[in-house]
């Protein structure tokens, strides 16, 4: 849905790498604070209602008022939960030890949150500075004469492979910058050399990241060959063959649907939404603006309407009702199918077909349509009265029945995807103060 795009398109300030505002510290209750690379309940301080006054286990603690360096290097806590830091101190907790690995839910968010404040290769760049500051991890010779070291880097480089290998899974395509690689290549190199028994594991992580970039590329290829809509003047000028001469069966042409749509929906980069958002807030700098080189979630908003299109033009270019209603038929059962395997984007795409005024106002070949009831249930089923109800409690049900299913056609769940990036938007623009 166009309109959909241009919600994404709302300015949001972010208070990513600042300190909780006055007002925060004193509605929240108790607040902790940590160091970077520590768990949140190793030697935290407790803020009681942010006026300054604390509890802590640690007797080197202050208050939140101490103008101290160590200070103003924490990371501040609710409920267990990161709320806010220096973003020195944010990019240093991403940093594994020895004895510590960055919480997977922080690293998630930080990775893909911080590019609107510090781009892929520059914060890569200082994750390897601060592994160079605090293992030295480029001074081989030390290694080589002292075995403390030696045995302190060969607990280390796993844990760094590992962060890779994570950054490289949840956002290969950070990885198409040339800048980027340079620096992976800089840390694999540093790091098989000191601990050779990791080599396995970075061949590994870097066939794998090659084999999803040669398919984006393939992918957006494809997409610039197919991407153009042809719009005709005629009836007469829309081609000829049918979509149930290709596909025999509703059955079919429901499942074919459902594997357009999770290939598309497998290329879409979780960075996209939170370009997407920040796409013209004048609060970012436009250099940041200028990151976003895909276009897969924007393709298949558009991949949504192009097959509402389809289903109308389908039935528009048959001069016979007799045809018409097959064709409506046909296309409510292919619907019917989306529904029952949790297809519910291309189900919702078909009502919208259905639902054009060229195809509503048939009311002639409505009135033959056998189907007609069946449709309506369907309706029901995607109503948008009260927030679309209906279809958040089918939606919760069939997460559920995926939750618990063996066979891979029932754990199939496709959202209704314009609905659900709304979602994602009024919630970021809930927390954009927070």
């Amino acid at each position: 849905n166009p309109a959909v795009m241009k919600t994404l398109h709302k300015p949001k300030q972010s208070s990513y790498g600042g300190s909780p505002s006055p007002d925060l510290m004193l509605k929240e209750g108790n607040l902790r604070r940590s160091r970077p690379q520590t768990s949140v309940q190793d030697g935290c301080a407790t803020i009681n209602g942010g006026l300054g006054r604390h509890s802590s286990s640690a007797s080197s603690s202050t208050g939140l008022a101490d103008t101290s360096a160590e200070t103003d290097n924490t990371l501040i806590y609710r409920d267990g939960i990161l709320l806010s830091g220096p973003l020195s101190s944010l990019i240093q907790h991403i940093v594994p030890t020895t004895d510590y690995y960055p919480d997977q839910a922080y690293l998630f968010a930080f990775i893909l949150s911080s590019r609107l404040f510090v781009k892929p290769h520059e914060l890569l760049a200082k994750v390897v500075a601060v592994c160079h500051a605090q293992q030295r991890l480029g001074d081989h010779v030390s290694a080589a004469q002292n075995p403390h070291h030696k045995d302190q880097l060969s607990r280390f480089v796993p844990r760094l492979v590992q962060l890779l290998a994570e950054w490289t899974d949840k956002f290969p395509y950070d990885f198409r910058d040339e800048r980027v690689m340079a620096h992976v290549r800089e840390i694999t190199h540093q790091c098989v050399s000191v601990e050779p028994a990791v080599r396995h594991q970075v061949s590994a992580m870097l066939q794998t990241l090659l084999h999803r970039l040669t398919a984006l590329d393939k992918y957006e290829t494809f997409l610039q060959q197919t991407g153009t809509d042809t719009t005709v003047n005629s009836v007469d000028a829309l081609s000829p063959t049918d979509t149930m001469e290709v596909c025999s069966s509703a059955s079919l042409l429901g499942e074919q649907l459902t594997l357009v749509e999770l290939e598309r929906l497998s290329f879409i980069g979780p960075e996209e939404f939170v370009q997407a958002f920040a796409k013209d807030s004048p609060h970012i700098d436009s250099s940041f603006k200028d990151m976003k080189k895909t276009r897969n979630l924007e393709s298949y908003v558009h991949w949504f309407n192009r097959l509402s299109y389809l289903v109308a033009s389908e039935i528009c270019k048959h001069s016979k009702k007799k045809q018409r209603v097959k064709t409506i038929e046909f296309w409510i059962e292919t619907a019917r199918e989306c529904f029952n395997v949790g297809n519910f984007n291309s189900l919702m795409a078909i009502i919208a077909g259905l639902n054009m005024s060229p195809i509503s106002r048939l009311k002639k070949t409505w009135h033959k349509v056998q189907q007609s009831a069946k449709f309506t249930i369907l309706e029901q089923y995607m109503d948008p009265s009260s927030n679309f109800s209906s279809y958040r409690s089918t939606l919760k049900a069939a997460l559920w029945r995926s939750a618990g299913a063996t066979d891979q056609r029932q754990r199939v769940v496709i959202p209704f995807f314009s609905l659900l990036v709304k979602d994602i938007y009024f919630l970021n623009e809930g927390c954009r103060n927070r």
